[in-house]
């Protein structure tokens, strides 16, 4: 059996397939909107509009469950109907609404309908663009379709090499948080456009077809009790990546010596590294079971998660950096692949339970969150957070053992 292709081959079949290469530039345009808005989600709530702690944990909660139930119906709409494109057109129209909400009007109330409601439905773009992806790279012989889909999951983090960086430099030089919203705008229209030219159309694929199934039996097939134990254990893991996030912005702060173009550097060099180990997935995921490498890549992570706020105001931080890149690459890719061999004959549900995950990983957290603060501060939510990843780690190798 042939070795299966690295990183730089499954670029070259993306840059030579025109559809993987509409859905890995949409990738890499997401991945800027995204690493954009992430880091400074918290920051943004609790200190720039003044909603505090918990109404940050409130909005955490109503942004996921909106965000899992937009990404189910689309999910499942996008296999029932076949129509993909007419979806990633509507994603990427709210994402350039709520940008321009807070373009032109940003206030608390605005701030609160664009994050708790407009972006978590436009999220159901991250969905399809990895649904497309696969339907793509069944044109592709079998041993290359994980460098495919590694490779696009890589291009959705390399804006985080570059832009974020920038906004390091940009913060610096005084320009204002709220900075963001114009940016993502710009990026949000350049997102439709491309859409609208280049994206496949419906059923052009020729694996895509209607599924057949009702909107009440997708649903009872995703609840079934061995399929919701391993979303739920993946949602676990994802907890861990969800607290960094909600913790970055808020730990390294000018009280211990740091300030937002740190958390913009830190958050850069994380996912700058995190790309040369995601092109490796192929090669790690042929030499061990995808369940011991996302076991493996949760204790790393989390290693980097507990260390953040013990580590904050030293010069030691930036040695999480490594663990976190090593962890990261794998809790952030695996379980992409894994969660659509679980529903391989329908990409769109399959790419569903990425929301699942999600939802099941952002409430883990908002929970971890609520009450770690509540009890102690931001040192027990990092605790919280690395407990229920590795719980969910064990529970994902159990359940595969079992089977």
């Amino acid at each position: 059996m042939s070795a299966p292709p690295s990183g730089s081959s499954a670029l070259r079949l993306i840059l030579r397939d025109r559809d993987l290469r509409t859905v890995a530039l949409m990738s890499l345009l997401f991945g800027a909107v995204v690493c954009s808005f992430g880091p400074y989600t918290s920051l943004l709530a609790v200190k720039e509009f003044g909603l505090g702690d918990r109404g940050y944990a409130t909005l955490m909660v109503i942004s996921t469950v909106i965000g899992v139930s937009a990404s189910l119906f689309v999910g499942i709409r996008a296999d029932q109907t076949a129509g993909r494109r007419r979806i990633a057109l509507g994603s990427c129209a709210l994402t350039f609404g709520g940008a321009a909400l807070m373009t032109t009007g940003p206030a608390p109330a605005t701030f609160v309908l664009t994050h708790a409601l407009i972006l978590p439905m436009a999220s159901t773009l991250f969905g399809q663009i990895f649904a497309q992806a696969r339907l793509a790279s069944l044109a592709h012989p079998a041993e290359a379709r994980d460098g495919i889909m590694a490779t696009v999951r890589a291009l959705f983090a390399l804006p985080f090499v570059a832009v974020l960086p920038l906004w390091a430099v940009a913060f610096t030089a005084g320009a204002p948080l709220l900075g963001i919203y114009p940016v993502c705008l710009v990026l949000a229209g350049g997102m439709t456009l491309l859409t609208w030219r280049s994206w496949p159309a419906d059923g052009s694929a020729g694996s895509d077809r209607p599924s057949g199934l009702s909107f009440g039996a997708a649903l009872r097939e995703l609840a079934q009790a061995p399929l919701a134990l391993r979303v739920l254990a993946l949602g676990a893991v994802n907890a861990s990546a969800t607290t960094y996030m909600a913790l970055l912005g808020l730990v390294l702060v000018p009280e211990v010596g740091r300030g937002t173009p740190d958390v913009a550097l830190y958050a850069g060099l994380v996912a700058g590294l995190e790309v040369p180990f995601m092109l490796a997935m192929p090669l790690l995921s042929r030499r061990a079971e995808r369940t011991k490498l996302i076991a493996a890549g949760t204790v790393l992570y989390c290693v980097h998660l507990l260390g953040l706020p013990l580590l904050a105001g030293s010069p030691l931080l930036w040695l999480l950096i490594l663990p976190a890149a090593a962890g990261g690459a794998v809790i952030l890719t695996l379980p992409i692949a894994y969660l659509q061999d679980l529903l391989a004959a329908r990409p769109g549900t399959g790419a569903s339970l990425m929301a699942l995950q999600k939802v099941a990983g952002d409430v883990l957290a908002a929970l971890c969150f609520a009450l770690g603060t509540a009890v102690s501060g931001y040192g027990l939510v990092a605790v919280l957070g690395t407990a229920v990843a590795l719980g969910g780690a064990l529970t994902l190798s159990l359940a595969d053992r079992r089977q």
